[in-house]
This record gives structure tokens, C-alpha cells and sequence, in this order.
């Protein structure tokens, strides 16, 4: 029984350390599979930021075991505001799954307007179809 309570208590303290840097960032993303309802982890992603008519790589990486990037905004900066894409590269994802899809990559394109201090784009996925929304 004393073994589970450590398991527990250091589970519960991992999940209060991730939740506590993705409220210090001001990005996150989350893919969530609706084909079998489980997280997406090893999906790619990429953080642009509009400039005029061109776009600039702000940042890449790949969603953790639980299907998120906590922390997507570059480190030790400020979200300006501004237009944003961030694209999910789930083509390369469903073809390391071996699964056909019709969508090679879903870039959801969204203006943060600093009214709120954090921004989370949750995507949810199946190989012919996705919806995301803006979360919190």
C-alpha cells in the first residue's frame, strides 16, 4: 500500500510539474485520435507567425505520450499578438500508423489578440476528417 501512495503522489506531482509550465507558456497543442478515442503522441507541428504576406518558423515539435506540447511558444518570450498557423503534420503520422488518410497536414490559422495569457489548439483527428476549437 505505502508503494501505490508514492506511485500515486509522484504521478499527481509529474501532472502538477507539466500543468504548472504549460501555465508559464503561452501555447499548447493536444491530438486526440477519434478513430480509437487515444492520445496522439509523435505527431510533428509547426509554430508560424504571419509577417505581411510571408510567414516565419517560430518553432517545431512533436506531441509527448499524451498527444500534447505543453510548451510550444519559444521559451522565455511573450506572445505578441498577431495572426498565427500552426500545423499538424498528420499525414507522416497516419502513414507511420499505417493507416490511409485524406489529409496530409491540418493547419488551423488563429489570431491571438492578448486577451487571454495562454492559447491551446486541441485537434481532434481521424483519417478523414478533424475538428479543433480554441481551448483553455
Amino acid at each position: 500500500m505505502k508503494a501505490f501512495k508514492l506511485l500515486f503522489a509522484g504521478a499527481a506531482l509529474s501532472v502538477m510539474s507539466s500543468l504548472a509550465a504549460a501555465a508559464s507558456n503561452p501555447l499548447s497543442v493536444h491530438v486526440l485520435n477519434l478513430q480509437d478515442g487515444l492520445p496522439s503522441p509523435a505527431v510533428k507541428v509547426t509554430l508560424e507567425k504571419q509577417n505581411g504576406q510571408n510567414w516565419n518558423l517560430l518553432n517545431t515539435a512533436t506531441t509527448n505520450e499524451q498527444g500534447r506540447i505543453p510548451e510550444f511558444y519559444p521559451a522565455g518570450k511573450a506572445l505578441e499578438k498577431g495572426i498565427y498557423r500552426v500545423t499538424f503534420k498528420t499525414g507522416e503520422w497516419f502513414t507511420a500508423h499505417k493507416t490511409t488518410s485524406f489529409f496530409p497536414e491540418v493547419p488551423v490559422i488563429f489570431e491571438a489578440d492578448g486577451t487571454v495569457p495562454h492559447y491551446h489548439i486541441p485537434l481532434l483527428l481521424s483519417p478523414y476528417g478533424f475538428s479543433t476549437y480554441r481551448g483553455n
